[in-house]
């Protein structure tokens, strides 16, 4: 009996995703377990088996194509079996349809909302929380989702449309087709993959629907350096505790978000919402583009714990096995981007949205300083670039807040 071969669902908020490459072609034999195609979700990659022998007997989804999660790409059978009961909007069989589990994980990404004179309709939260930050009424929609239920892409294509929406309109960039190449000059075009088209499209609206601008300060890190040349020594020794520059100045932003939660939110257009717990996002670079991994609660880790912490969620990027569920812009409440490593003295990081703030770090650099007693010396120091949405926070605040980081730094406590 044919079986078919359904998009997974990757994370709770996950509603669509990206096939990215087949390795089975329609007709190809296939065995349980063999490497089908594979897939990606905003930002993590995945791999799809066969999860029966048979042949491929028809595709229903090309490369980069944007599937819903639960349908029908695929169908796996015997030759000459009938497959167009399977293809999505068909009458599906129901002893094939997805499994149950995966069914009650649909029902948990769904909500229910009243609409004047229509009953109700379904929606995803994501698909929810973009609607009212964009001030588009979900109940004007019809959903393209599962079962017909409102997701994401209905708001943006909504959006995209010039829907009059609450926040400053887009600016919009020039169209490639308006570029062209002087005569005689080689080049080579290369379509973006489809990681760089989110970040791309995700860093537009963040500089074109928000008011940014960066304060910059220093802050001196001698106490940092002792604590790392000690953690060097321990490795010498044999210790396994590998606390870099990176998360000592994490910990230092976390006990500053603590005593200013102003900055620990989101700007939701006509609402702040203020996070109780600090919820850090680390921005990392990838082979396969910018990441943000969020590490939740990270205020109730010691410095060892979010050490950890944070390496674990950085491995899990670079491997392409990362939770969606903590790539989410709305699963932090803050984000650091740290480019010291690099050399970059001063940089202005880009907010994630609808975050109100990020901290840029920057390279340490020796300056001259008065060491008391007349004396002058240069003392190492480290850039730190904070740029926020001034529509939620004002100048003064975020200064005092960025202060906070420093002098956290400066005296610096593992407590």
């Amino acid at each position: 009996m044919a079986v078919p071969v359904i998009m997974p669902r990757q994370g709770q908020s996950v509603e669509t995703c990206i096939i990215t490459k087949w390795f089975i072609g329609k007709g190809d034999p296939v065995k349980t377990g063999e490497l089908l195609f594979t897939y990606e979700t905003d930002k993590a990659s995945f791999d799809a088996e066969a999860q029966a022998d048979g042949i491929l007997l028809d595709v229903f989804a090309a490369e980069g194509d944007e599937v819903p999660v639960l349908s029908n790409v695929a169908v796996i059978g015997k030759a000459g079996e009938p497959a167009d009961a399977f293809r999505p909007g068909g009458n599906t069989p129901p002893a094939i349809q997805a499994p149950v589990a995966e069914k009650e994980n649909e029902k948990e990404t769904v909500e229910e909302l009243p609409c004047p004179g229509s009953g109700r309709i379904r929606i995803s939260p994501r698909a929810k929380n973009m609607a009212s930050r964009l001030g588009i009424d979900p109940c004007t929609l019809t959903g393209s989702g599962p079962n017909g239920r409102i997701i994401v892409r209905d708001i943006e294509q909504i959006a995209s449309q010039s829907v009059k929406v609450t926040e400053a309109p887009a600016v919009k960039a020039p169209a490639p087709t308006s570029w062209t190449a002087p005569q005689g000059v080689a080049f080579e075009d290369k379509k973006l993959p489809n990681v760089r088209k989110i970040i791309a499209r995700a860093m537009h609206e963040s500089i074109s629907t928000s008011a940014q601008l960066t304060h910059h300060m220093s802050a001196d890190v001698r106490k940092l350096l002792a604590l790392r040349n000690t953690v060097k020594a321990g490795l010498e020794k044999g210790s396994n505790v590998n606390i870099t520059l990176n998360d000592m100045v994490c910990f230092a932003v976390i006990r500053a978000l603590e005593k200013f939660p102003e900055v620990n939110s989101h700007f939701l257009g006509d609402s702040m919402r203020t996070y109780k717990k600090v919820h850090l996002g680390l921005a990392v670079d990838t082979p396969r583009g910018l990441m943000v991994p969020s590490v939740q609660n990270a205020d109730d880790l010691s410095l060892k714990g979010l050490s950890e912490r944070l390496k674990e969620v950085a491995d899990q990027c670079r491997k392409g096995n990362v939770n969606p569920e903590i790539l989410a812009s709305t699963a932090a409440s803050f984000t650091v981007s740290n480019l010291g490593a690099y050399g970059v003295e001063m940089f202005t990081p880009i907010i994630n949205l609808p975050q109100v703030a990020i901290l840029g770090v920057n390279t340490i650099i020796h300056r001259p300083a008065d060491l008391g007693d007349g004396i002058f010396g240069f003392v190492p120091m480290i850039g730190l670039s904070l740029t926020y949405d001034h529509r939620a926070v004002d100048g003064g605040p975020a200064t005092i807040f960025l202060k906070e980081i420093k002098t956290q730094i400066e005296n610096f406590s593992e407590k």
